[in-house]
Protein backbone atom coordinates (compact mmCIF):
# COMPACT_ATOMS: atom_id res chain seq x y z
CA UNK A 1 0.00 0.00 0.00
CA UNK A 2 1.04 3.45 -1.37
CA UNK A 3 2.24 5.38 2.48
CA UNK A 4 2.87 9.01 0.83
CA UNK A 5 2.07 10.41 -2.22
CA UNK A 6 5.60 12.95 -1.66
CA UNK A 7 8.18 12.78 0.96
CA UNK A 8 10.04 15.77 1.06
CA UNK A 9 14.24 14.29 1.48
CA UNK A 10 17.13 16.01 3.83
CA UNK A 11 15.93 18.94 4.42
CA UNK A 12 16.14 21.03 7.91
CA UNK A 13 12.57 21.08 9.12
CA UNK A 14 11.94 24.88 10.91
CA UNK A 15 8.60 25.84 12.83
CA UNK A 16 7.78 28.25 15.29
CA UNK A 17 9.26 26.06 18.02
CA UNK A 18 11.73 23.82 16.39
CA UNK A 19 14.76 23.59 13.72
CA UNK A 20 15.44 19.52 12.84
CA UNK A 21 17.02 17.41 10.10
CA UNK A 22 14.53 15.09 8.65
CA UNK A 23 12.23 14.49 6.18
CA UNK A 24 8.31 15.00 5.41
CA UNK A 25 6.12 12.68 4.29
CA UNK A 26 2.77 13.78 2.80
CA UNK A 27 -0.20 11.90 2.14
CA UNK A 28 -4.13 13.09 0.53
CA UNK A 29 -2.16 16.55 1.02
CA UNK A 30 -1.79 16.48 4.87
CA UNK A 31 1.44 16.01 6.63
CA UNK A 32 1.75 12.15 7.82
CA UNK A 33 5.20 11.61 9.11
CA UNK A 34 8.24 13.59 10.41
CA UNK A 35 10.81 11.38 10.35
CA UNK A 36 14.40 10.21 9.10
CA UNK A 37 14.69 8.70 5.97
CA UNK A 38 11.19 8.33 4.60
CA UNK A 39 10.95 5.66 2.08
CA UNK A 40 8.25 4.96 -0.50
CA UNK A 41 8.61 4.00 -3.75
CA UNK A 42 5.62 5.00 -5.45
CA UNK A 43 6.30 8.55 -3.70
CA UNK A 44 7.09 12.21 -5.46
CA UNK A 45 10.57 12.73 -4.11
CA UNK A 46 11.63 16.87 -3.30
CA UNK A 47 15.14 16.47 -2.57
CA UNK A 48 15.24 19.50 -0.09
CA UNK A 49 19.26 19.23 0.33
CA UNK A 50 20.74 22.36 2.00
CA UNK A 51 17.26 24.01 1.80
CA UNK A 52 15.17 24.96 4.82
CA UNK A 53 11.44 23.47 4.89
CA UNK A 54 9.07 25.92 6.28
CA UNK A 55 5.11 26.57 6.55
CA UNK A 56 3.72 28.61 3.56
CA UNK A 57 3.28 32.39 4.57
CA UNK A 58 0.24 33.69 6.06
CA UNK A 59 -0.76 37.13 4.82
CA UNK A 60 -3.33 38.10 7.05
CA UNK A 61 -3.42 41.98 5.90
CA UNK A 62 -3.98 41.97 2.05
CA UNK A 63 -6.26 44.53 -0.04
CA UNK A 64 -7.38 42.98 -3.50
CA UNK A 65 -10.19 44.15 -5.50
CA UNK A 66 -11.62 46.50 -3.33
CA UNK A 67 -13.03 49.91 -3.99
CA UNK A 68 -11.47 52.84 -2.98
CA UNK A 69 -13.12 55.83 -4.16
CA UNK A 70 -14.86 57.19 -7.14
CA UNK A 71 -12.48 56.48 -10.23
CA UNK A 72 -10.08 54.39 -8.34
CA UNK A 73 -9.57 50.71 -9.29
CA UNK A 74 -7.14 48.13 -7.66
CA UNK A 75 -4.31 46.80 -9.84
CA UNK A 76 -4.40 43.18 -8.22
CA UNK A 77 -7.79 40.90 -8.38
CA UNK A 78 -7.71 37.73 -6.87
CA UNK A 79 -5.63 35.93 -9.86
CA UNK A 80 -2.56 38.41 -9.65
CA UNK A 81 -2.93 39.26 -6.30
CA UNK A 82 -2.61 35.38 -4.95
CA UNK A 83 -0.33 34.39 -7.88
CA UNK A 84 2.08 37.10 -6.74
CA UNK A 85 1.33 36.12 -2.96
CA UNK A 86 2.58 32.26 -3.95
CA UNK A 87 5.51 33.27 -5.80
CA UNK A 88 6.60 35.02 -2.43
CA UNK A 89 6.98 32.10 -0.49
CA UNK A 90 3.00 32.26 0.82
CA UNK A 91 0.54 29.51 0.93
CA UNK A 92 -2.68 31.59 2.76
CA UNK A 93 -3.92 35.02 2.36
CA UNK A 94 -6.49 36.94 4.37
CA UNK A 95 -7.98 39.86 2.07
CA UNK A 96 -10.70 41.77 3.24
CA UNK A 97 -14.45 41.91 2.27
CA UNK A 98 -14.95 45.80 2.22
CA UNK A 99 -18.58 46.59 3.62
CA UNK A 100 -20.36 49.79 1.66
CA UNK A 101 -22.90 52.04 3.41
CA UNK A 102 -26.07 50.35 3.58
CA UNK A 103 -25.03 47.50 3.03
CA UNK A 104 -25.22 44.28 4.74
CA UNK A 105 -22.47 41.98 5.65
CA UNK A 106 -23.97 39.03 4.02
CA UNK A 107 -24.26 40.94 0.81
CA UNK A 108 -20.44 42.36 1.23
CA UNK A 109 -19.16 38.85 1.73
CA UNK A 110 -20.95 37.15 -0.88
CA UNK A 111 -19.46 39.91 -3.42
CA UNK A 112 -16.43 38.63 -2.60
CA UNK A 113 -16.60 34.76 -2.88
CA UNK A 114 -17.96 35.71 -6.01
CA UNK A 115 -14.82 37.71 -6.93
CA UNK A 116 -12.46 34.96 -5.76
CA UNK A 117 -14.59 32.08 -7.10
CA UNK A 118 -12.11 30.31 -9.52
CA UNK A 119 -9.27 32.87 -9.70
CA UNK A 120 -6.90 32.22 -6.33
CA UNK A 121 -4.07 30.52 -6.59
CA UNK A 122 -3.48 29.48 -3.09
CA UNK A 123 -6.20 29.14 -0.18
CA UNK A 124 -8.07 31.92 1.44
CA UNK A 125 -10.26 33.55 4.18
CA UNK A 126 -12.09 37.10 4.67
CA UNK A 127 -11.72 39.32 7.24
CA UNK A 128 -15.34 41.74 7.36
CA UNK A 129 -14.49 45.55 7.10
CA UNK A 130 -17.64 47.30 9.12
CA UNK A 131 -18.29 50.72 8.12
CA UNK A 132 -22.04 50.73 8.84
CA UNK A 133 -22.41 49.27 12.31
CA UNK A 134 -26.17 49.40 12.22
CA UNK A 135 -28.84 47.85 14.99
CA UNK A 136 -28.95 44.99 12.47
CA UNK A 137 -25.73 44.76 11.75
CA UNK A 138 -24.77 44.39 15.58
CA UNK A 139 -27.77 42.10 16.73
CA UNK A 140 -28.26 39.86 14.17
CA UNK A 141 -26.09 39.82 11.22
CA UNK A 142 -22.49 40.26 12.80
CA UNK A 143 -23.31 37.33 15.54
CA UNK A 144 -24.38 34.85 12.84
CA UNK A 145 -21.32 35.58 10.52
CA UNK A 146 -18.68 34.77 13.09
CA UNK A 147 -20.53 31.66 14.02
CA UNK A 148 -20.09 30.75 10.26
CA UNK A 149 -16.34 31.12 10.64
CA UNK A 150 -16.17 35.19 9.13
CA UNK A 151 -14.00 35.92 12.98
CA UNK A 152 -12.71 38.55 12.54
CA UNK A 153 -13.02 42.39 11.57
CA UNK A 154 -11.37 45.82 10.77
CA UNK A 155 -13.06 49.45 11.83
CA UNK A 156 -11.20 52.17 11.06
CA UNK A 157 -10.49 55.61 13.35
CA UNK A 158 -9.93 57.74 10.11
CA UNK A 159 -11.07 57.88 6.13
CA UNK A 160 -13.79 59.99 5.04
CA UNK A 161 -16.65 57.43 4.59
CA UNK A 162 -14.86 54.39 6.58
CA UNK A 163 -13.94 55.93 10.05
CA UNK A 164 -16.14 54.84 12.91
CA UNK A 165 -16.63 57.30 15.92
CA UNK A 166 -15.88 56.33 19.65
CA UNK A 167 -19.19 55.13 20.71
CA UNK A 168 -19.52 52.62 17.34
CA UNK A 169 -16.04 50.69 17.94
CA UNK A 170 -17.72 50.03 21.72
CA UNK A 171 -20.34 49.18 20.39
CA UNK A 172 -18.70 46.37 17.99
CA UNK A 173 -16.35 46.00 20.66
CA UNK A 174 -19.03 44.41 22.63
CA UNK A 175 -20.48 42.38 20.20
CA UNK A 176 -16.70 40.89 19.99
CA UNK A 177 -16.51 40.39 23.23
CA UNK A 178 -20.01 38.85 23.44
CA UNK A 179 -19.82 36.40 19.89
CA UNK A 180 -15.49 35.49 20.14
CA UNK A 181 -14.68 37.78 17.44
CA UNK A 182 -11.55 39.53 17.02
CA UNK A 183 -10.65 42.76 16.08
CA UNK A 184 -8.09 44.78 13.89
CA UNK A 185 -8.09 48.69 14.30
CA UNK A 186 -6.31 51.25 11.84
CA UNK A 187 -5.57 53.24 14.51
CA UNK A 188 -4.99 57.44 13.03
CA UNK A 189 -6.66 60.28 14.34
CA UNK A 190 -9.04 61.76 11.59
CA UNK A 191 -9.73 65.19 13.20
CA UNK A 192 -6.20 65.85 13.37
CA UNK A 193 -5.66 64.54 9.81
CA UNK A 194 -8.08 66.60 8.27
CA UNK A 195 -7.08 69.71 10.28
CA UNK A 196 -3.30 68.94 8.71
CA UNK A 197 -4.41 68.48 5.03
CA UNK A 198 -6.69 71.43 5.34
CA UNK A 199 -3.89 73.54 6.49
CA UNK A 200 -1.23 72.07 4.44
CA UNK A 201 -3.44 73.05 1.27
CA UNK A 202 -4.00 76.57 1.76
CA UNK A 203 -0.69 76.71 1.86
CA UNK A 204 0.00 75.34 -1.53
CA UNK A 205 1.83 72.41 -0.25
CA UNK A 206 -0.22 69.61 -2.13
CA UNK A 207 3.19 67.74 -2.65
CA UNK A 208 3.62 63.84 -1.88
CA UNK A 209 5.64 65.03 0.98
CA UNK A 210 3.39 66.40 2.45
CA UNK A 211 1.34 63.23 3.06
CA UNK A 212 4.23 62.55 5.55
CA UNK A 213 3.49 66.12 7.09
CA UNK A 214 -0.42 65.55 7.50
CA UNK A 215 0.08 62.12 9.73
CA UNK A 216 2.63 62.49 11.88
CA UNK A 217 3.90 60.23 14.90
CA UNK A 218 1.24 61.47 17.10
CA UNK A 219 -1.48 61.33 15.50
CA UNK A 220 -0.72 57.80 15.74
CA UNK A 221 0.12 57.57 18.66
CA UNK A 222 -3.49 59.28 20.03
CA UNK A 223 -5.43 56.99 18.13
CA UNK A 224 -3.49 53.67 19.43
CA UNK A 225 -3.79 54.83 22.64
CA UNK A 226 -7.07 55.27 22.51
CA UNK A 227 -8.41 52.24 20.69
CA UNK A 228 -6.46 49.82 23.89
CA UNK A 229 -8.34 51.84 26.01
CA UNK A 230 -11.51 50.85 24.32
CA UNK A 231 -10.37 47.74 24.54
CA UNK A 232 -9.30 47.72 28.00
CA UNK A 233 -12.80 49.55 29.09
CA UNK A 234 -14.90 46.99 27.19
CA UNK A 235 -12.47 43.82 27.76
CA UNK A 236 -11.69 42.67 25.09
CA UNK A 237 -8.51 41.69 22.52
CA UNK A 238 -7.37 43.63 20.14
CA UNK A 239 -4.61 44.04 17.11
CA UNK A 240 -3.17 47.63 15.87
CA UNK A 241 -2.35 47.29 12.35
CA UNK A 242 0.61 48.33 9.99
CA UNK A 243 1.77 50.33 13.33
CA UNK A 244 5.14 52.49 11.94
CA UNK A 245 6.85 54.12 14.15
CA UNK A 246 7.76 54.02 18.36
CA UNK A 247 5.62 56.34 19.70
CA UNK A 248 2.69 53.51 18.76
CA UNK A 249 4.62 50.66 19.38
CA UNK A 250 5.34 51.72 23.29
CA UNK A 251 1.17 52.64 23.39
CA UNK A 252 0.69 48.63 22.16
CA UNK A 253 3.75 47.95 24.66
CA UNK A 254 2.29 49.81 27.59
CA UNK A 255 -1.04 48.08 27.11
CA UNK A 256 0.73 44.75 27.36
CA UNK A 257 2.79 45.40 30.05
CA UNK A 258 -0.87 45.91 32.00
CA UNK A 259 -1.73 42.52 31.05
CA UNK A 260 -4.20 43.39 28.32
CA UNK A 261 -4.35 40.88 25.40
CA UNK A 262 -3.59 44.05 22.91
CA UNK A 263 -1.53 42.69 19.96
CA UNK A 264 0.75 44.52 17.03
CA UNK A 265 1.51 44.33 13.13
CA UNK A 266 4.11 45.92 11.17
CA UNK A 267 5.11 45.66 7.36
CA UNK A 268 7.74 45.70 4.92
CA UNK A 269 6.98 49.68 4.37
CA UNK A 270 7.77 50.63 7.51
CA UNK A 271 11.78 48.64 7.80
CA UNK A 272 12.86 49.35 4.28
CA UNK A 273 11.17 53.55 3.86
CA UNK A 274 11.32 56.92 5.07
CA UNK A 275 9.45 59.99 4.58
CA UNK A 276 12.43 61.02 2.19
CA UNK A 277 10.98 58.57 -0.40
CA UNK A 278 8.37 60.47 -0.53
CA UNK A 279 10.34 63.41 -1.41
CA UNK A 280 11.68 62.51 -4.41
CA UNK A 281 11.79 64.25 -7.70
CA UNK A 282 8.30 65.00 -9.22
CA UNK A 283 5.61 63.04 -8.42
CA UNK A 284 7.44 60.00 -8.10
CA UNK A 285 7.12 60.22 -4.21
CA UNK A 286 3.34 59.13 -4.79
CA UNK A 287 4.33 55.62 -5.33
CA UNK A 288 5.15 55.95 -1.81
CA UNK A 289 2.04 56.84 -0.28
CA UNK A 290 0.29 54.97 2.54
CA UNK A 291 -1.06 55.12 5.53
CA UNK A 292 0.59 55.70 8.20
CA UNK A 293 3.01 57.09 6.04
CA UNK A 294 7.10 55.78 6.00
CA UNK A 295 8.64 57.82 8.82
CA UNK A 296 12.49 57.53 9.94
CA UNK A 297 15.46 55.66 10.67
CA UNK A 298 14.63 55.81 14.35
CA UNK A 299 11.02 54.52 13.36
CA UNK A 300 12.42 51.29 11.64
CA UNK A 301 14.75 50.54 14.47
CA UNK A 302 11.51 50.43 16.06
CA UNK A 303 9.73 48.45 14.34
CA UNK A 304 12.79 45.84 14.34
CA UNK A 305 12.76 45.86 18.22
CA UNK A 306 9.32 45.45 18.15
CA UNK A 307 9.54 41.83 16.17
CA UNK A 308 12.26 41.00 18.16
CA UNK A 309 10.72 41.58 21.32
CA UNK A 310 7.50 40.35 20.28
CA UNK A 311 5.43 43.30 20.89
CA UNK A 312 4.44 42.41 17.38
CA UNK A 313 3.23 39.27 16.90
CA UNK A 314 2.69 39.17 12.98
CA UNK A 315 4.33 40.97 9.79
CA UNK A 316 2.14 41.37 7.10
CA UNK A 317 2.17 43.28 3.95
CA UNK A 318 -0.81 45.45 3.98
CA UNK A 319 -0.68 44.85 0.16
CA UNK A 320 -2.70 47.33 -1.55
CA UNK A 321 -1.59 47.76 -5.28
CA UNK A 322 -2.47 50.93 -7.32
CA UNK A 323 -1.09 51.47 -10.99
CA UNK A 324 1.44 54.55 -11.15
CA UNK A 325 0.19 56.04 -14.34
CA UNK A 326 -2.55 55.87 -16.34
CA UNK A 327 -5.88 57.05 -14.89
CA UNK A 328 -7.55 54.46 -12.39
CA UNK A 329 -4.91 54.71 -9.65
CA UNK A 330 -2.03 57.01 -8.04
CA UNK A 331 -2.12 59.92 -10.68
CA UNK A 332 -5.56 59.81 -11.30
CA UNK A 333 -6.12 63.31 -11.85
CA UNK A 334 -2.47 64.00 -13.69
CA UNK A 335 0.53 65.00 -12.58
CA UNK A 336 -0.48 67.77 -9.95
CA UNK A 337 -2.84 65.35 -8.18
CA UNK A 338 -2.44 66.70 -4.51
CA UNK A 339 -1.24 64.32 -2.02
CA UNK A 340 -4.30 63.52 -0.37
CA UNK A 341 -6.13 62.88 -3.57
CA UNK A 342 -3.24 60.44 -4.51
CA UNK A 343 -4.53 56.61 -4.02
CA UNK A 344 -3.49 55.45 -0.68
CA UNK A 345 -1.09 52.22 -0.40
CA UNK A 346 1.73 50.28 -1.66
CA UNK A 347 2.43 46.91 -3.03
CA UNK A 348 4.19 44.02 -1.45
CA UNK A 349 3.06 40.63 -0.98
CA UNK A 350 5.18 38.86 -2.99
CA UNK A 351 8.39 40.87 -1.25
CA UNK A 352 7.05 40.47 2.40
CA UNK A 353 9.33 37.13 3.22
CA UNK A 354 11.85 37.64 1.25
CA UNK A 355 12.56 40.86 2.79
CA UNK A 356 11.96 39.71 6.77
CA UNK A 357 14.51 36.85 5.85
CA UNK A 358 17.12 38.49 4.19
CA UNK A 359 16.59 41.84 6.39
CA UNK A 360 15.88 39.78 9.81
CA UNK A 361 17.53 36.41 9.47
CA UNK A 362 20.46 37.10 7.03
CA UNK A 363 21.44 39.54 8.86
CA UNK A 364 20.99 38.35 12.40
CA UNK A 365 18.34 40.46 13.72
CA UNK A 366 16.21 37.67 13.99
CA UNK A 367 16.38 33.58 13.96
CA UNK A 368 14.74 31.31 11.48
CA UNK A 369 11.83 30.23 14.14
CA UNK A 370 11.30 34.14 14.83
CA UNK A 371 10.84 34.18 11.00
CA UNK A 372 8.23 31.54 10.86
CA UNK A 373 6.31 32.76 14.13
CA UNK A 374 6.06 36.52 12.55
CA UNK A 375 5.22 35.01 8.92
CA UNK A 376 2.93 32.62 9.53
CA UNK A 377 2.67 30.23 12.64
CA UNK A 378 1.25 33.81 14.38
CA UNK A 379 -0.80 34.39 11.98
CA UNK A 380 -2.78 30.96 12.27
CA UNK A 381 -3.22 31.54 16.10
CA UNK A 382 -4.43 34.68 15.88
CA UNK A 383 -7.06 33.89 12.92
CA UNK A 384 -8.32 30.65 14.44
CA UNK A 385 -6.62 28.66 11.50
CA UNK A 386 -4.04 26.35 13.66
CA UNK A 387 -3.00 23.80 13.45
CA UNK A 388 -4.44 23.25 10.02
CA UNK A 389 -2.53 25.79 8.74
CA UNK A 390 0.92 27.67 10.07
CA UNK A 391 2.93 24.72 11.11
CA UNK A 392 4.55 21.22 9.92
CA UNK A 393 3.39 19.13 12.14
CA UNK A 394 1.17 15.40 11.94
CA UNK A 395 -2.12 16.78 10.88
CA UNK A 396 -1.62 19.72 9.76
CA UNK A 397 -2.35 20.58 5.49
CA UNK A 398 0.89 20.33 3.42
CA UNK A 399 1.01 24.27 3.10
CA UNK A 400 4.96 24.13 2.78
CA UNK A 401 7.62 26.71 0.96
CA UNK A 402 11.39 25.58 0.70
CA UNK A 403 13.85 28.43 0.95
CA UNK A 404 16.87 29.05 -0.18
CA UNK A 405 19.05 30.51 2.13
CA UNK A 406 21.68 31.75 0.61
CA UNK A 407 20.15 32.09 -2.98
CA UNK A 408 20.88 36.09 -3.68
CA UNK A 409 17.95 38.24 -5.78
CA UNK A 410 17.49 41.28 -6.83
CA UNK A 411 14.20 42.73 -6.82
CA UNK A 412 12.90 44.60 -9.98
CA UNK A 413 9.24 45.38 -11.15
CA UNK A 414 10.02 42.77 -14.15
CA UNK A 415 10.35 39.84 -11.99
CA UNK A 416 7.52 40.37 -9.85
CA UNK A 417 3.73 38.95 -10.48
CA UNK A 418 1.37 41.51 -9.63
CA UNK A 419 -0.86 43.65 -12.00
CA UNK A 420 0.90 46.55 -10.40
CA UNK A 421 3.11 48.53 -12.30
CA UNK A 422 5.55 49.80 -9.86
CA UNK A 423 7.12 48.12 -6.61
CA UNK A 424 8.85 50.25 -4.07
CA UNK A 425 11.37 48.17 -3.27
CA UNK A 426 13.00 48.87 -7.15
CA UNK A 427 16.49 47.39 -7.08
CA UNK A 428 16.97 46.16 -3.53
CA UNK A 429 19.57 43.38 -2.60
CA UNK A 430 17.85 39.99 -1.21
CA UNK A 431 19.73 37.04 0.49
CA UNK A 432 17.40 34.43 0.83
CA UNK A 433 14.37 33.14 -1.23
CA UNK A 434 11.68 30.70 -2.02
CA UNK A 435 12.56 28.29 -4.85
CA UNK A 436 9.75 25.65 -4.16
CA UNK A 437 6.07 25.96 -2.55
CA UNK A 438 3.32 23.09 -1.80
CA UNK A 439 -0.15 24.23 -1.59
CA UNK A 440 -1.99 21.31 0.55
CA UNK A 441 0.38 19.20 -0.94
CA UNK A 442 0.24 20.23 -4.51
CA UNK A 443 3.33 21.54 -5.85
CA UNK A 444 2.92 25.04 -7.26
CA UNK A 445 5.73 26.68 -7.53
CA UNK A 446 9.05 24.14 -8.98
CA UNK A 447 12.25 25.62 -8.37
CA UNK A 448 11.34 29.42 -9.24
CA UNK A 449 8.62 27.81 -11.86
CA UNK A 450 5.30 28.09 -11.18
CA UNK A 451 3.20 25.04 -11.95
CA UNK A 452 0.37 25.59 -10.16
CA UNK A 453 -3.37 26.54 -11.23
CA UNK A 454 -5.57 29.17 -11.19
CA UNK A 455 -8.85 28.28 -8.85
CA UNK A 456 -6.22 25.89 -7.13
CA UNK A 457 -6.92 27.80 -4.18
CA UNK A 458 -10.16 27.07 -1.50
CA UNK A 459 -11.86 29.03 0.58
CA UNK A 460 -10.91 28.73 4.51
CA UNK A 461 -13.65 29.09 7.17
CA UNK A 462 -11.90 29.71 10.72
CA UNK A 463 -12.58 28.96 14.16
CA UNK A 464 -12.42 32.02 16.85
CA UNK A 465 -9.08 33.27 17.07
CA UNK A 466 -7.97 31.50 21.07
CA UNK A 467 -7.59 35.12 22.32
CA UNK A 468 -11.04 36.41 21.93
CA UNK A 469 -12.43 33.14 23.70
CA UNK A 470 -13.61 34.17 27.42
CA UNK A 471 -12.29 32.05 29.87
Amino acid sequence: MKQFDTIIRGGTVVTAADTIRCDVGIRDGIVTTLGADLQDEGAHVINASGLLVMPGGIDSHIHLDQPSGPGIVMADGFDSGTLSALCGGNTTVIPFAFQDKGQSLREAVKIYHDKAEGQSWIDHSFHMIISDPTKDVLECELPAMVDEGYTSYKVFMTYEGLRLDDRQILDLLEVARRHGAFIMVHAEGYDTIRYMVEKLEAEGRTEAFSHALSRPQLVEREATHRAISLAEFIDVPMLLVHVSAREAMEQIRWGQQKGLKIYGETCPQYLMLTQDDLDREGQEGAKYICSPPPRDRDSQEACWEGLQQNVFQVFSSDHCPFLFEGTTGKLREGEHTSFCRVANGVPGVETRLPILFSEGVSKGRIDLNRFVALSSTNHAKLYGMYPKKGTIAVGSDADIALWDPIKKVTITHEMLHSACDYTPYEGVEITGWPVTVLSRGVVVLDNGKVTGKRGHGQYQSRERSPQSVRR
